[in-house]
């Protein structure tokens, strides 16, 4: 849980995201951005559910390039890639999808970001991790990786690792992944604002806002 912002309401969103989407990270640059651009009194709760779109990726991981071809017979990334990094321009960050050759695997790094519910770095975390894959082209699948950028965010490192590693909490987060899918979350990123108000995909940062304005007038987001 995140208190961001002090005021007399505070909203609860709850953010369901998979580390190696593109929209997910424009979603989290987006909602920082309408957060404190728009709504710097609000006290928000932010909440990080995952979703995997690939709980089977080999350990190695797999080429981006080769994937976009076998599922989706895209055979220029770059033509892929243009929308997304043109809508990261547009809220003020770079996001160069080319960066980033390979996908991996993300139970550890959801794991970790689990291990902090109920802590104010939970969604800080969420976003550095993201922005570890996207921006410096890391491999998130990577224990070593992990404790690192979790060791930033209130985790000894050795603890950090040690979650990243552990078979059981890879489970926990395909538990609740499955549960995120039960409760009908099929595209990411998808945001739930108040427990009511739901938006999916790659909305604009107006959206949001009117998303939050929306929720944060009902007295249901206390």
């Amino acid at each position: 849980m995140t208190d961001h912002r002090k005021g007399s309401t505070m909203l609860n969103i709850d953010l369901y995201t998979e580390i190696t989407c593109p929209w997910c990270i424009i979603g989290h640059h987006r909602l920082d951005k309408v957060l404190a651009e728009r709504f710097p009194d609000l006290a928000v709760a932010i909440r990080q559910h995952p979703v995997l779109l690939l709980p089977d990726a080999p350990a190695e991981g797999l080429y981006i390039a080769d994937l976009l071809r076998s599922r989706y017979g895209v055979t220029d990334p770059a033509a892929a890639f243009a929308r997304p990094q043109a809508e990261a321009r547009a809220s003020g960050f770079d996001l160069d999808l080319g960066r980033q050759p390979r996908t991996y695997r993300t139970q550890a790094a959801h794991g970790l970001i689990l291990a902090t519910a109920g802590r104010d770095t939970q969604h800080a975390l969420a976003v550095a991790i993201t922005d570890a894959y996207f921006l410096e082209g890391q491999n998130i699948s990577d224990a070593e990786v992990l404790a690192d950028i979790a060791a930033r965010h209130g985790f000894a490192r050795e603890e950090a690792r040690a979650i990243a590693l552990d078979p059981e909490q890879h489970r926990r987060v395909e538990q609740e992944a499955a549960r995120s899918a039960a409760a009908g979350v099929r595209s990411v990123p998808h945001f739930v604002f108040g427990g009511r108000i739901a938006i999916t995909g790659g909305r604009s940062e107006d959206e949001i806002a009117s998303a939050i304005r929306q929720a944060a007038a009902s007295p249901a987001t206390a």
